[in-house]
Order: structure tokens, then C-alpha cells, then sequence
């Protein structure tokens, strides 16, 4: 489905955007909790890589959707491992997606309120804003932390529209979960897109519901 004809980008007056996997390369995560974190829990627990494998995704699984899911202080508490301090090893492999800081760029430039909504930790946050200086091109940053719910529940969207002030019918939400896109648009947000390459090292999975880009220079004039 073409992105461009399908949002009119003149009547937007706002753009949320989610960060990783959208804005950031989502391989840098994926790596993390299915490589990294299995490898030095499998050493702290003398066990093989396998099993720590199967083991630690039974708990993802189990805590998919709520706040625990990316709550880095949760996960150091519940597998006994400084989570915090592991990302910090490998954050050279935080990378922003092609083309997005030209389009944040042009959205700063036709003058959109342009705002964050992230279910990232803010500890997270904080590290990719310090690796990528994206945080310049956002009038207001928001974590489900904060707001005390995840994006899938529209709780996020209620609260979220009480602190940025957007107007559901002139905002665009882009996000590259298919669950979270659903509940923005129960909550009644006009324009949607699925962000369909979320880690470049995988095939794109496409959203059947929804209008997608691969690439934000889709949405450039």
C-alpha cells in the first residue's frame, strides 16, 4: 500500500513515534535478549546456552504486553544480572534507521508537534538519546513508566493525550508493533503506519491491517 498518498501529511499537525524499531535498528535489541543475555545467564547458572535459551524466553513470553517486559530494573532483579550495565557494553550496536533523521528534520521544519511514546525503560531512553542525539528533534519524550501502563492498553493513549495535548483526528502515529497499532487506533488516532523493517538483519513482517513503509524517505516529499 503507498504510504504517501495514502497520509496527508499537510493536514498532520501531529506525529508520534515510537523508537525502537521504528526510529532504531530493533536488531541491536533482538541481539541483546536472544544472544546476549542468554549467553551470560547460562554462565551465571552453569547451564548451556540452549537451555538458558528456553528458559529465559518462557519468561519473556510470560511478561510480554505489561510493564515488566521492558523494565531493565526488573529483568537485573529477576534473572540476577546487571541488565543496565550489559547494554552499556554493547551499545555501539544502537543505530538509527535510514532516512529518519531527515524526516524528523522536515517534520521540525513544516512545524509539527513531534513527540516520542516509547514502552522502553527511561534508563533506555536516556542510554539511545546519549548514543544517537535524537532527543533534539522531539518537543516531549513519553515512557509507558511514566504514563503506568503499556502502549497496548489504551490507558497509555488517555494519559499520553492529557500530557502532550495532541488531537487524535490531525495525528499520525508510526509504530512497528501490530498489537500497539491496533489499540492507538481504537483510541480513535486518524493516521496509522506500520513501520514493516523494524531490525535490518530480518525480513520485514508486513501488517495486513495497516498501511506500512520500509523506509521513512516514504513519507518525504
Amino acid at each position: 500500500m503507498s504510504s504517501r498518498s495514502k497520509i496527508p501529511l499537510h493536514e498532520i499537525k501531529y506525529v508520534l513515534l515510537d523508537m525502537d524499531g521504528t526510529l532504531l535498528d530493533k536488531y541491536f535489541d533482538d541481539y541483546f535478549w536472544e544472544h546476549l543475555v542468554p549467553e551470560k545467564y547460562a554462565e551465571k547458572n552453569n547451564t548451556t546456552f540452549g537451555k538458558a535459551k528456553e528458559e529465559l524466553f518462557k519468561k519473556y513470553k510470560h511478561h510480554e504486553g505489561t510493564l515488566n517486559w521492558t523494565d531493565i530494573d526488573f529483568w537485573s532483579k529477576e534473572l540476577n544480572l546487571d541488565i543496565p550495565a550489559l547494554k552499556e557494553q554493547i551499545r555501539h550496536l544502537i543505530e538509527i534507521h535510514p532516512h529518519v533523521e531527515d524526516f524528523l528534520k522536515m517534520l521540525k521544519k513544516q512545524k509539527k508537534k513531534v513527540f516520542l511514546v516509547t514502552n522502553a525503560h527511561y534508563k533506555v531512553l536516556d542510554l539511545k538519546f546519549k548514543k544517537t542525539e535524537l532527543g533534539k528533534y522531539f518537543d516531549a519524550a513519553i515512557t509507558s513508566f511514566e504514563m503506568g501502563y503499556p502502549k497496548e492498553m489504551l490507558e497509555f493513549w488517555e494519559k499520553a493525550e492529557k500530557k502532550l495535548g495532541f488531537e487524535r483526528e490531525k495525528t499520525l502515529f508510526v509504530d512497528d508493533t501490530e498489537e500497539i497499532l491496533k489499540t492507538a487506533r481504537k483510541y480513535g488516532i486518524k493516521y496509522i503506519i506500520h513501520k514493516a523493517k523494524a531490525n535490518s538483519k530480518i525480513k520485514p513482517k508486513l501488517a495486513k491491517e495497516f498501511t506500512h513503509i520500509f523506509d521513512f524517505k516514504e513519507l518525504m516529499k
